[in-house]
């Protein structure tokens, strides 16, 4: 499990996470961390967090392109936005410079360990450059295990419930975990400055 201070890299992307307050500092209420997010970066599949705010404080520099329901915008130097619980949301880098922002997401709920998870499952190879698994067992494990943290936006929840429902006791008889055995593997000594 991450503390404060530990920082967590996706090398496939070269994003990095600096952890300010964890689950464990706050008694879950919140997760604050600042995000580098590389030039030309995907980001994330649209998504939600059914239960969760996550909340893009401030952007420190660079510029973001955001996306909040069917709404698209770009979030500058100083400028901030949130994702209530249950609305679609995805973000990404288009510029040619980093991007570097504070993200508070609550409650915490295990968001460090969807972050862990999929940055030890890039560290391996497994995920695609939009850090989801590239194998629809693992990603049928993986999603079934963060379910309560983060959903794809489409299709349907309904849908990916039943089709990793499907998948799931495949991967789990097959070996694949949810969250990975590596989960939390922080990089010494780094910081996004």
């Amino acid at each position: 499990m991450s503390r404060a201070g530990d920082v967590i890299e996706n090398p496939i992307t070269g994003e990095r996470i600096t952890f300010l307050k964890t689950a464990g500092d706050t008694d879950g209420e919140l997760l604050a961390f600042e995000y580098l997010v590389p030039p030309r970066t995907l980001g994330p599949p649209l998504h939600v967090h059914p239960y969760q705010e996550e909340r893009f404080v401030e952007v420190l520099s660079g510029t973001l392109r955001a996306r909040l329901g069917i709404e698209e915008r770009s979030v500058r130097e100083g400028g901030s936005f949130a994702a209530p619980p249950g609305t679609p949301h995805a973000w990404r880098n288009d510029g040619e410079g980093a991007v570097r922002m504070l993200v508070e997401v609550r409650p915490a709920l295990r968001m460090e360990e969807v972050f862990e998870t999929t940055f030890d499952l890039a560290r391996d190879g497994k995920t695609n450059v939009r850090g989801v698994p590239r194998n629809p067992l693992q990603a049928a494990a993986t999603a079934r295990e963060y379910a309560d943290e983060l959903r794809l936006a489409r299709p349907p929840f309904a849908v990916q419930r039943v089709l990793f429902g499907l998948l799931a006791p495949i991967s789990r008889v097959l070996g694949y975990e949810g969250r990975h055995p590596k989960r939390g593997v922080p990089v010494p000594g780094r910081s996004p400055r």
